[in-house]
């Protein structure tokens, strides 16, 4: 009875471990996955290593796997139903790329096939790096009452993204016609004749910047486009454009009016000043002082004096061949930011931005030296941890244009917050109704 009460129990014990055994090879048995990332043919980007892709299962386990330089990456995996996402930026001149994807209902089971692979396509989004934080071109007023002085015009270019940005290859251009309220025979039948195609049209010349410069998060390029001096020496109503970290256009091998571009100050460095490619007649890149459609772009691939120098890039308004006529297509997804101003003094407005570039328009009473200033994200501006203690409320900065209110709607004085430490998030739609303001003065007077 002993040895058949032992056999018993050995039986069990056997009977017991056998099953535990196979219901660990069950529970710990792994598969091999391997997720490849698809990128838009028309991206022009190919995959490259180190790119995280994660695998996530529908019980919350995640596997986390990065790319080698064909874009594949390969995982060790129990049984079970996956979803593969991955995100990866590039970054061009002053705007960033980016690449996401989800793939759900990857069923890994015994019939898996190791050697297949999960194909893992990524959509794109474009997301502006730089932006336009501040158009000055309209003036102000002489202080002896004689008129007007207007030929102390600047830019100020500001890093809206949280990385940094290269300003390789980045151009400044203009619209011809310069002017909003100016004969425009782009329009056929009511519709700017190049919106089909895809262009816009830069007249007269372009500048860029001649070495790289990188731009860091939330900081900013002063670019004074006329006299990088200081004009508060002559006219206490006009800004200082004189200072050592300012850039300014000079290029006296292109333009050469020297009511426009005296010398610089001697204390910013001839490593700041951008260079110009000269297509248009006359002395001066002569921006509206009244109603620019200004703009930023990249030539990407191309230098921009290749650009500007290629024959099939001309165009002519109203198909005129005169060299006052002559303009270069810029590609729209060439353009990084743009701002059209419409004068406050005339009710012939006509968009020349196409809306793919700029939905809207600002406006401006030029000669009061008011300005045409972006308007803050609050929501972004305040979802910065710590930022929203540093924040400086009742701007008092706006004007009424035709008995309106022209202000920033957040009620966040940008420049104060700026000085109190904040760091601001610009708000960018493509649409300057939304995104600018008339300002009463030019932040470099603050």
């Amino acid at each position: 009875m002993k040895k058949l009460f032992y056999f018993a129990v050995s039986a069990l014990i056997l009977c017991c471990t056998s099953c535990k055994d196979d219901d660990n090879e069950d529970k710990y048995k792994t598969y091999q996955v391997t997720v490849q990332l698809g990128y838009p043919a028309e991206s022009g980007y190919a995959p490259v290593e180190g790119v995280e892709i994660k695998l996530t299962n529908t019980g919350g386990s995640v596997f986390d796997a990065v790319t080698d330089n064909t874009g594949k990456a390969g995982f060790t995996v129990p049984a079970g139903v996956y979803e593969a996402s991955a995100t990866d930026v590039r970054y061009g001149t002053g705007e960033s790329f980016i690449y996401s994807g989800i793939k759900s209902g990857i069923a890994v089971t015994e019939t898996w096939v190791e050697t297949q692979i999960v194909q893992l396509s990524l959509s794109e989004s474009k997301k502006g790096q730089v932006v336009i934080k501040e158009l000055y071109n309209g003036g102000c007023k002489r202080d002896d009452g004689s008129g007007n002085f207007q030929t102390d015009k600047y830019v100020i270019l500001y890093n809206n993204s949280d990385l940094p940005a290269s300003l390789d290859n980045l151009c400044l251009g203009m619209v011809l016609p310069y002017n909003a309220q100016a004969t425009n025979n782009d329009y056929v039948d009511g519709v700017l004749s190049y919106e089909a195609e895809g262009w816009i049209p830069a007249g007269n010349g372009i500048w860029y910047f001649p070495e790289n410069v990188t731009l860091d998060p939330g900081k900013q390029i002063v670019i004074a486009l006329n006299g990088a001096i200081d004009h508060t020496a002559t006219y206490t109503n006009s800004v200082n454009l004189g200072r050592a970290e300012y850039y300014c256009t000079y290029d006296i091998t292109q333009y050469d009016n020297i009511s426009y571009y005296p010398s610089p100050s001697e204390v910013i460095p001839t490593s700041h000043y951008l260079s110009a490619v000269k297509y248009g007649p006359g002395n001066a890149w002569a921006l509206s002082t009244t109603s620019p459609a200004f703009f930023l772009f990249t030539t990407k691939e191309v230098s921009p004096v290749d650009f500007a120098n290629d024959a099939d890039n001309t165009n002519y308004h109203g198909n005129t061949v005169t060299a006052a006529n002559m303009r270069k297509k810029v590609r729209v997804e060439w353009i990084i930011d743009a701002v059209e101003v419409f004068t406050t003094t005339s009710d012939n407005n006509r968009k020349r931005l196409t809306a793919a570039v700029d939905a809207g328009q600002t406006y401006l009473a030029n000669t009061f030296g008011y300005t045409s200033y972006r308007n803050v994200d609050a929501d972004a501006t305040k979802a910065i941890e710590g930022n929203e203690a540093k924040l400086v409320y009742n701007y008092d900065k706006g004007t009424e244009i035709d008995g309106r209110a022209s202000s920033d709607p957040s009620g966040i004085d940008a420049e104060a917050s700026i000085r109190n430490g904040a760091r601001i998030i610009y708000k960018d739609t493509n649409n300057s109704t939304n995104d600018f303001h008339q300002r009463k003065q030019a932040s470099l007077r603050d």
